[in-house]
Formats: structure tokens, sequence, C-alpha cells
């Protein structure tokens, strides 16, 4: 059975839409990680050291940062709270330039920081199988986005 040219059309357009909402996805979930991604995966030169994690609150934890090098510890050092930081633990850390927040270096905050785009990469695979039909890549992207999830929660 031929389709004629408007079926065509549809179904091109129904590919283009779906493809730009995978697209969407996928800038949205590198977005996101590349905000804190980017103090652990381009430390040099940063400032990195040791936070003693003293007190936690509902969103972030504090307490004392002690710096790798020259310089004195300072107090009040905020990280976000997450299941693996909890009171009385040494993290080897990071500071953003110009503030008061470190963020976890290493594979374990490496591995954090990406969480967002493994998300992505998740929900990207449910629309690139069932939307476009490209059950291959749906399964590639979402073992890429499983094992991002499942290497953080061990690393942490």
């Amino acid at each position: 059975m031929k389709r004629n040219s408007s079926g065509r059309m549809l179904d091109h357009g129904r590919r283009a839409s779906l493809a730009a909402v995978v697209l969407l996805l996928l800038v949205a979930g590198f977005w996101s990680s590349w905000g804190t991604a980017q103090h652990v995966l381009l430390s040099k030169g940063r400032e990195h050291g040791t936070l003693t994690v003293a007190d936690c609150g509902e969103k972030t934890c504090t307490g004392p940062y002690d710096p790798d090098g020259p310089g004195g510890a300072r107090s009040g050092m905020v990280i976000e709270r997450s299941v693996a930081v909890a009171e009385g633990a040494e993290l080897a850390v990071v500071v953003k330039p110009g503030t008061d927040e470190v963020v976890r270096t290493g594979w374990p905050g490496a591995l954090h920081a990406w969480l967002p785009l493994g998300g992505a990469l998740l929900l990207a695979a449910c629309v690139i199988g069932g939307g476009l039909r490209m059950t291959r890549t749906a399964w590639g992207t979402a073992a890429a986005g499983g094992a991002l999830l499942v290497g953080a929660f061990f690393a942490l």
C-alpha cells in the first residue's frame, strides 16, 4: 500500500518534532549538569582542600574547610546536601570561584555532577524508542544513562 505525500509529510513532521524533544532533553540535562561539573572537571588552578561536614540543613551542609597548600582554614563553607553527605564526613572538595560553595572532586564528584544528564538520557531513551521507533539507539541511550546513575550510586 502506497502512502500519499501528505501522509509522508506528517510522518516526517512527527519524527522531526520528536527529534527536537530528544535534543531538548539532552541539552537541558547537559546544561543542568555543567553548572557543577565544570568545577570538578576543570579544577586545575582552583582551590582544593578538605571539608569536614559539621552541620546539615534541609538543602545544604556546612563545615570547616582546610585548603591544600598555603592559606588558613575557613569556616562556613557550604556543600549541597545529598545522600552521601553525612555529618562528620571529610570530603575532598574544590571551591567554586568567588563563592563560599564547594563541590566534591574525583570520581564521586564527577559522577554526582552528571546525574541530571543521566536522567535526561533515560527520558530521551523513552522518546527515541517509543516515538522514533529506533529501538537499538534507545537501548544504547538508556544503558548510558543507567550506567551513569548506577556509577554515581556506587561511587558515593
